[in-house]
């Protein structure tokens, strides 16, 4: 089953023109490899009521899987983590943990991203992962190879399926 991605680019200037957005296409590229349906890119500035509307909007038009990119930093525009932790229902710590663990290896500032990865339960709607991935390219990367092997169980999950019984250490002996 092919299920539905968004990805949300959180970024002033990218949303001005200033620079291109190069993050987003990293996730969109990748979450297509993986089999989603990728909606268009949609960029955002680090704006509370802007990006609560982008994640609100991606759920709405159908999106399971959601990447965020940029906002997750220590700067005083990085709200991305704000707002997602005000719309999710909890959070699932261990993604964003070794995606922070994985970056660190390869660049120290990784460390310093407050990125999420959560559940969202948004009144009326599927039920919906999102994670926030750093705005670099390489942050990006890190995100989508850490939690993109596990997205269609997640969904799966968040849809009620159980667990494989065919799986190592799931059954009788």
């Amino acid at each position: 089953m092919s299920y539905s991605a968004a990805v949300i680019t959180c970024s002033d200037r990218a949303a001005a023109s200033v620079y291109e957005d190069r993050s987003g296409p990293v996730l969109r590229e990748a979450l297509a490899e993986l089999g989603f349906e990728v909606a268009d890119g949609v960029v955002v500035p680090d704006h509370p009521e802007q990006i609560r509307r982008a994640i609100q909007d991606a759920v709405r038009e159908g999106a399971r899987v959601i990447f965020t990119t940029g906002g997750t930093g220590i700067s005083p525009t990085d709200l991305t983590v704000e707002i997602t932790r005000e719309l999710m229902a909890y959070e699932v710590p261990g993604l964003m943990e070794e995606v922070r663990r994985v970056g660190s290896q390869k660049e120290p500032r990784a460390l310093l991203s407050r990125g999420l990865a959560a559940i969202l339960a948004l009144p009326g709607q599927q039920r919906a992962i999102i994670v926030n991935a750093p705005g670099s390219r390489g942050g990006a990367r890190d995100s989508v190879e850490v939690v993109g092997p596990l997205l269609h169980h997640i969904v799966e999950q968040l849809d009620g399926s159980d667990h494989p019984t065919d799986a190592p250490g799931a059954g009788a002996e």
